[in-house]
Order: C-alpha cells, then sequence, then structure tokens
C-alpha cells in the first residue's frame, strides 16, 4: 500500500515538474495595471529585460487590458498572454507614442509599411529563440493602417526583422494596423493556431526561410490574409523559401464579424481598391527574390479572392505545390497565375520566372464568372509546367453590366499592379491561358449556375498543352474552346469535345 501511494506521489510530481513553465516574469510584479487606462509600455518591458539579463524566461500577462505602445522582444524570451489578457495598442497623445521607424535599408521598391519595423505594438530585431504564445488578445486599437505620418504612431501589430527560431501560437490579433504579422529575413518561423480578423494584411512572410503556418483563421477584407512577399527591404533579393502553409482558413467578412461570430457582408464597397474583399492566401505582389519549394494543402476559403502566385520584379517563382482547396464564393479568378514585368527592382533586373507548378484537388462553388482562372505569362516569358487536375468550379453568371463589359481580348498590362479585376472581364469564363508552356489540365470539371455567353477554354501562345477528362458545358452563341497561336495541343477523353492532336494552329475554335 505504502509502496503503491509512493508510486503516485513520483508519478504527479513527474507530471508538476514537467508542468512548471521556466523562470516566470510577470508584468505586474515590474509595476503593470492592466486596467486599460494606465500606459504599461515600461513596466512590460522591464520585465523582458529582466527576463533576457537572466538568460531568458517567459513574461507573463496575467488576465487584464494592458495599454501600451512600443514593446521591444528580447533574445531567449517568451511573451505569454494568459486567457483574459490583451495587449491594448494606444492612441499617441502630441509627441508621445511609438518608436520611429528607423533607417531603411532600401525604401525605393517597396511601400512604407514594409520597410520599417521598430514603429510597431509589439517588434524585434536581430534576435534568436522568442515566442508570443498563449490564448490572449493583441488588439491594435491606436495602430493606423496607412504609410508614414509626422506623430509618433504604429503601424503593425508585430514586426519581426532578422530573427531566428521563433513561434507564434494559439493568441487573436484584432484589428492589427497596416500588417497584423509582418516576419522580413525569419528563419524557422512557425504560426500555429492563431485567429486574425484585421483591418489590412493578416500574415506577411517576407524574405523568409524554414516556415510553417497551420491552423491559423484570418479575416482581412481590405487587403490579403496569408500573404508570401519577396521584397527588397533588406537592401538585397533574398526568396522566400521552404513554406508550409496548412489547415488554415481564409476570408474576407466584414472587419471584426469573424471574432463576434456573425460573419457580415455588408462593407464590400468600403474596401480600399473598391475591387470587393481581398481576404486570401498569395504569393506576391513583392516579389524581387521570388518563391522556391511552398507546399500549401488543406485550406479553405470563403468569400474572398481566389488563389494567386505572382512573380512581377524578377525573381523565380518554382516547386509549388498545392492541394485540397476548397472555396465558396470566390470575387475573381479561383487560381491567378501571372509572371509579368512591372520590374520594381533595381536597374538591370530582368524578368524572372514561373514554373513546375502543381495544383489539384480544387473546390470552387459560386465563382465569380468576369474573371477566368487566368494563367499568364508576357510575350516572350511564359510560365512553364504547370498542372492543374481534379479542379471543380460552379461558375455563377454574369450581370447585365458586366455582360456588356466583355473583351475579345484581356490587356497584356505587363507594368500594371498583378490583380485579375484590373484587366476587366474576360473573353473565356473558365480557364483563359496566354504565354504558357508545357501544361496539363486533367479531370477539370467547369459548370454554369446560369446562361453563359463565351466559350470555357481560350488558349493564346501556348506551346504544349495537354486536356483530359475536362468536361465544359457549351455557352448558348460559343464554341467550348478558342485557340490562338497554339502548337502541340493534345486533347483526350473530354467529350464532347472531340480527340485532338494537333501540331501548330494560328487560330481554331471547337
Amino acid at each position: 500500500m505504502l509502496r503503491s501511494a509512493l508510486v503516485l506521489l513520483l508519478f504527479i510530481f513527474s507530471l508538476t515538474a514537467h508542468a512548471v513553465p521556466p523562470d516566470t516574469y510577470n508584468v505586474r510584479t515590474f509595476g503593470a495595471k492592466g486596467d486599460s487606462v494606465t500606459l504599461d509600455t515600461e513596466a512590460i518591458n522591464r520585465a523582458i529585460s529582466a527576463a533576457a539579463g537572466a538568460g531568458g524566461g517567459t513574461v507573463l500577462l496575467p488576465a487584464g487590458r494592458y495599454r501600451s505602445y512600443s514593446i521591444r522582444l528580447r533574445s531567449h524570451v517568451a511573451l505569454y498572454l494568459d486567457q483574459g489578457a490583451t495587449i491594448l495598442a494606444a492612441t499617441p497623445v502630441g509627441n508621445v507614442g511609438y518608436d520611429a521607424p528607423e533607417p531603411a535599408a532600401n525604401d525605393k521598391y517597396q511601400d512604407f509599411g514594409h520597410s520599417h519595423w521598430h514603429n510597431s505594438l509589439i517588434w524585434g530585431e536581430n534576435l534568436v529563440d522568442i515566442s508570443i504564445l498563449g490564448p490572449g488578445t493583441i488588439y491594435g486599437q491606436g495602430l493606423t493602417r496607412e504609410g508614414p505620418h509626422q506623430a509618433p504612431v504604429g503601424n503593425k501589430a508585430i514586426a519581426l526583422k532578422l530573427c531566428r527560431n521563433v513561434i507564434l501560437r494559439d493568441f487573436t490579433i484584432r484589428q492589427g494596423g497596416h500588417f497584423a504579422v509582418l516576419a522580413t529575413g525569419v528563419d524557422n518561423l512557425t504560426i500555429d493556431n492563431l485567429k486574425l480578423d484585421t483591418n489590412r494584411d493578416g500574415l506577411d512572410i517576407d524574405c523568409c526561410r524554414n516556415v510553417r503556418v497551420s491552423n491559423c483563421t484570418v479575416n482581412s477584407p481590405w487587403d490579403d490574409a496569408i500573404c508570401l512577399k519577396s521584397s527588397y527591404a533588406l537592401g538585397y533579393a533574398r526568396p522566400t523559401e521552404n513554406v508550409t502553409i496548412t489547415n488554415c482558413q481564409v476570408s474576407g467578412y466584414d472587419r471584426g464579424t469573424l471574432l463576434n461570430g456573425t460573419y457580415q457582408r455588408r462593407e464590400a464597397d468600403l474596401v480600399p481598391d473598391h475591387e470587393g474583399p481581398t481576404g486570401r492566401i498569395k504569393c506576391g505582389t513583392e516579389s524581387n527574390g521570388g518563391f522556391k519549394n511552398i507546399a500549401i494543402s488543406n485550406c479553405v476559403f470563403e468569400y474572398c479572392r481566389g488563389l494567386a502566385l505572382e512573380t512581377v520584379d524578377g525573381g523565380l517563382l518554382e516547386d509549388i505545390v498545392i492541394s485540397n482547396i476548397t472555396m465558396r464564393d470566390i470575387i475573381n479568378s479561383p487560381i491567378f497565375l501571372r509572371l509579368s514585368s512591372r520590374l520594381r527592382a533595381p536597374a538591370g533586373t530582368l524578368v524572372g520566372a514561373l514554373r513546375r507548378v502543381t495544383i489539384s484537388n480544387v473546390n470552387v462553388y459560386n465563382a465569380d464568372a468576369r474573371f477566368a482562372t487566368l494563367l499568364s505569362g508576357v510575350p516572350g516569358h511564359a510560365i512553364e509546367d504547370v498542372r492543374l487536375s481534379n479542379i471543380s468550379i460552379w461558375y455563377k453568371p454574369l450581370d447585365a453590366a458586366s455582360a456588356a463589359s466583355i473583351q475579345a481580348d484581356l490587356p497584356e498590362d505587363e507594368k500594371g499592379y498583378p490583380e485579375p479585376q484590373k484587366l476587366g472581364v474576360g473573353p473565356a469564363y473558365g480557364f483563359y491561358i496566354r504565354h504558357a508552356k508545357n501544361l496539363t489540365l486533367r479531370d477539370v470539371n467547369l459548370y454554369l449556375l446560369g446562361s453563359e455567353t463565351r466559350p470555357a477554354l481560350m488558349l493564346t501562345d501556348v506551346q504544349g498543352a495537354m486536356l483530359q477528362q475536362v468536361t465544359v458545358p457549351a455557352a448558348t452563341t460559343a464554341p467550348r474552346l478558342v485557340l490562338h497561336d497554339v502548337s502541340g495541343l493534345i486533347v483526350k477523353d473530354s467529350a464532347p469535345l472531340p480527340e485532338i492532336k494537333l501540331v501548330k494552329a494560328t487560330t481554331k475554335t471547337y
């Protein structure tokens, strides 16, 4: 009996020992009030400094509302937001506010928000082994979503530059400013189980390597939800590479209505670019360094723009695998692959490349037929080796105004901002493919939720294409397939399209 009791006590002690966190530094011990009125900036930073000075530890914010300006992270320190804890971004008063934006290594090729990190609610630079954890909330009430100001304002909730071994887990961000999270040049980055309901970009992962994003819910009607970038903000081109994004949900509901559970759709006209809610997963637009070795899987899009892969500033976008995606109520192209020559980059930068992309197991319901799935390079620079399989898309009908705006072809717009809506209403409703090589569509099914007058598929300047088990309904007054300057086309097992083995055609319809 005694031996059994001893074994039980040892077992309990073992569990307790493993549950005890490292040295914990409670911000209230350092003078924080958490009353939403007192400015707790200095108390929080004192706790962080004490933890760092001791070699590391956890800085605890217990339940309360901690009004603060810039919180400066330190190496080997975790910031833990307990249940009921909120860091409240304070509104600057006179000359008192957030840390000033530091001198930029480069600010010519990206906007102000990408070029500075210190003017944020929480920031860190050149740090290792840091974490922000816990079920609490970061509320960017006093942050701006705009660019430079004279006052000492903050415009990001969390900004990290040139850090390594970073964990962001379990917390919520409400109204995160210009970017809720900006990570630039961060390696070994884990982002898990975050809820973001914000007023511009959600997660911006820029020039980062070895990144895992999982189990996140991001609502960002006014900008992108999860966005991989590779800007020139570090003063040199650095690719974003070795990234997984999995089990995430993105949306464009009205601001704040994800967190309050109402999921409203009333503010579409307020989106700054006037093109409807954004809220998507995207690579680009900043693309100086390119994107390599990216895997995106098991993600849900609702009431937002579609998946976008873009390289327009000279970078290589290559070796991308995307699978198991479901979308509903998509307001522009369900899939947008764009190589172009904006070249917001140093003089002499050449056009990049978009190649070796595989997208499979995608289901899209109620897509906006103004904007087909769009895959396009520019003249002399084709997208290459793109494979799409097991894709099903249901397109809603055009309204009268859109039907009256159908173009005979899309503009090239080589230097423009890469966004489907800026190209206008397309000449095909299903797939528009231009300047491409070695393309495969396999087990692709298109459906119409109303009448349609345009062809389903249009291929222009395409060399080498395989269409197998492609099912498309007929439009009332148009062929199913239109070809311009196409060579090496094979169509098989795609009735009612005929079996085709085409060597070359200048113009042909089926």
